[in-house]
């Protein structure tokens, strides 16, 4: 026997209007992925249960992607239509559309927060779940990726620093250099300015009354005939004055 017609109708048992949903609903899914399929078309199905479970369907263009669509669609067709009395109604309808969208928009945020979880089924948390992970690996790439620019910066500025250190240890020698070659340059200075340098440099000889040449070096006996020679030659009111 064949399967006789349904009448369209409220079913009254609570247990065969869910069992009944369960089942139609997972045929309208799958029709609308076999016509997505065959006639490569834009399937965009949306079902609510009564208990306010959210149950779609989209194709790989996306929900939002055919909502957009929809809305560009529709509002170029009515641009189309003269504009009448009913114009009212229009925004009327325009405010609904908005305030659902405004509506699901804030339900789907509560449950990126993990608020109102209770009334999603097992296939819509494993959804949400896969949402958060492709989240999370956006969030931490894009914190990897900063962190990465925060230690480069960081090297070129420690690079940066190390150059300029190297300047001015390069200037602090050439500074101690030049101070050292100045002190030495002093002390020649000083050196040569001294009063025993001096005498050496003016007297070198000294001649009285003949030829003598006083000598720094030299044996006792040299010495000796040195003195005899110079007193021989000195007058004797000198020779007293030398030797008191």
């Amino acid at each position: 026997m064949g399967r006789g017609r349904v009448q369209l109708k409220r079913i009254e048992n609570k247990i065969s209007r869910q069992v009944t949903f369960s089942k139609r609903r997972s045929g309208l899914l799958k029709k609308a992925h076999e016509i997505s399929v065959l006639c490569e078309a834009d399937v965009a199905v949306i079902v609510f249960s009564t208990k306010g479970k959210l149950f779609e369907y989209s194709t790989n263009s996306g929900m939002e992607g055919i909502l957009e669509r929809y809305e560009r669609y529709y509002y170029a067709e009515q641009e189309v239509v003269a504009t009448d009395p009913e114009s009212l109604g229009n925004w009327s309808m325009e405010y609904a559309k908005l305030k659902a969208k405004v509506d699901v928009l804030q339900r789907t945020q509560r449950h990126f927060m993990g608020e109102d979880l209770d009334s999603l089924s097992l296939k819509e948390l494993q959804h949400l779940e896969q949402q958060l992970d492709t989240a999370m690996k956006q969030i931490r790439s894009r914190k990897n990726q900063l962190m990465y620019e925060s230690v480069v910066e960081l090297q070129r500025k420690d690079k940066v620093l190390q150059e300029q250190n190297s300047m001015l240890e390069k200037k602090i020698k050439e500074m101690e250099k030049s101070i050292a070659q100045q002190r030495h340059w002093e002390q020649q200075n000083q050196g040569q300015n001294s009063p025993s340098f001096l005498l050496s440099q003016t007297l070198p000889s000294l001649t009285i009354g003949g030829t003598y040449q006083a000598r720094c070096t030299g044996g006792e006996e040299e010495e000796a005939r040195t003195q005899s020679r110079f007193n021989t030659h000195m007058p004797p009111w000198m020779l007293r004055h030398l030797n008191p």
